[in-house]
């Protein structure tokens, strides 16, 4: 059986100490009681490689420069008490503590076809990263960042952990871009990607900080439930076949309706873990929710900044009954996610942010996670060109952070135009997809295309 064997672990500071204080936004606190960002990538060792001490002392030099950037990583979250109401308030001290660096082996033998090859993610991935079981409101005292190097046979898989207080998707992939360009530059220098805009936005009708009750930032009860997780790889070609299917059906030039690739994908497999969730007795006319992830970025009018560092980020609810979706084809579900969507507008997105601020919500996982499924991360991220001066990775992986039954995370593929989601369900469910003939005929197996 094989186990991972702590070789290291340090603390990697930003080689320049600033004095700074972010304040967090209604999309960075509603974020509190859940789970931080896992992510981490999967690289074969190079055929003429270095030792492992030299690539793994190059990381660390790498990671101090690149944090230089990205002092917010290197901080730690104070909590602040507020008198005159009795609430909390969080922000960002840019103190310099230092993000965590540690170096694990796989023993007695793990190899990168072990991780690729099996049809279920092996339970082993989830412990390629740090701070599992942390929750984000514990960054008081926990690093906003942790990576975990864990060394196989043939390869080396580097995993993530960051705060979601403090960063979303975007900002994740930003800094991971900056790091393995650093590292791959034999100067240690940022020359494609920009450095992130640290300060946070606040429309002027919101004064910082913002309050928040003190009984809302604590754990909840939430057991998770047994899971299963799979990589479903979707080609370019199957993609744009069932795109063109739900627009042929529901698109409308004249109304300005065009259903997205991600759209018609997220709805094929929708249907599908309603399909086979009614094969295990599940009641058709129940209520379920798809929630997407909306980024707010590019729908605020002016735009955020390039580079801008933090959450920009909130749930919409595609609401529906398995009845409705098992009495229609995929193209109608893709053309109920594309009504919710399209409402995303500036206004839509001010209205949350002001509401939120009067009524403070902080998501918990035992509301989150009944009767929905959730898709998060996305396709448009910049994955496999994080070259660390090795080569390109061969897969991205999550780790056991937010993972409920029918929690999905999305990433483009290793070959350009397709996409992977990484799906988590209750094993029958999971198990009757692989089995679902009109689901898997847009399903392309991984390891055929790496």
């Amino acid at each position: 059986m094989t186990k991972l064997e702590i070789v290291s672990t340090c603390v990697i500071r930003s080689q320049k100490s600033i004095e700074k204080k972010i304040e967090l936004t209604p999309w960075d606190l509603q974020l509190l009681t859940v789970d931080p960002n896992q992510k981490g990538l999967l690289f074969r060792k190079p055929k003429h490689k270095e030792s492992s001490e030299i690539f793994i002392n190059r990381l660390k030099i790498s990671l101090s420069i690149t944090l230089n950037y990205f002092p917010v990583l290197a901080g730690r979250l104070v909590a602040s008490k507020n008198s005159d109401d009795d609430t909390l308030s969080f922000f960002v001290d840019c103190s310099n503590e230092g993000a965590e660096f540690t170096h694990v082996t796989a023993v007695p033998d793990l190899n990168v076809a072990d991780i690729l090859e099996q049809t279920y993610v092996p339970k082993i991935v989830k412990y390629f990263f740090p701070l599992n079981g942390v929750r984000n409101y514990e960054g008081v005292s926990k690093p906003l960042l942790a990576v975990q190097v864990t060394e196989l046979v043939d390869g080396f898989f580097i995993g993530c952990t960051m705060n979601h207080c403090v960063a979303d998707g975007t900002s994740f992939w930003h800094f991971f871009n900056c790091w393995s360009e650093i590292t791959r530059n034999s100067d240690y220098k940022l020359i494609v990607n920009k450095p992130p805009v640290l300060d946070r936005w606040f429309p002027e009708f919101v004064a910082s900080p913002i309050h928040v009750q003190e009984h809302d930032v604590h754990d909840d009860e939430y057991d998770v439930p047994l899971l299963e997780e799979r990589v479903f790889h979707f080609s370019k070609e199957n993609i744009a076949h069932l795109k063109a299917k739900a627009n042929s059906e529901y698109g409308n030039d004249d109304q300005n309706i065009c259903i997205s690739s991600l759209q018609a994908l997220l709805a094929h497999l929708w249907q599908s873990v309603i399909r086979c969730s009614c094969r295990c007795d599940t009641n058709a006319d129940e209520t379920f929710s798809f929630k997407l992830l909306i980024g707010t970025r590019p729908r605020l009018q002016p735009h955020l900044p390039q580079g801008y560092f933090g959450n920009a980020m909130h749930f919409v609810d595609v609401i529906t009954t398995a009845r409705e979706i098992l009495e229609h084809d995929s193209s109608w579900a893709a053309f109920q996610m594309n009504k919710v969507i399209s409402m995303q507008t500036h206004e839509e997105i001010m209205n949350f942010y002001q509401s939120w601020v009067k009524n403070p919500k902080i998501l918990k996982n035992s509301e989150v996670f009944v009767n929905s499924l959730i898709a998060s991360s996305s396709p448009r991220f910049n994955v496999y060109d994080n070259d660390f001066g090795w080569g390109r990775p061969v897969a991205v992986r999550t780790g056991a952070g937010n993972k409920h039954d029918g929690y999905m995370t999305i990433f483009c593929g290793a070959e350009q135009g397709s996409i992977d989601i990484e799906v988590n369900l209750a094993p029958q469910t999971l198990h009757a997809m692989g089995h679902d003939t009109k689901f898997m005929a847009a399903v392309t197996k991984i390891h055929e295309i790496v």
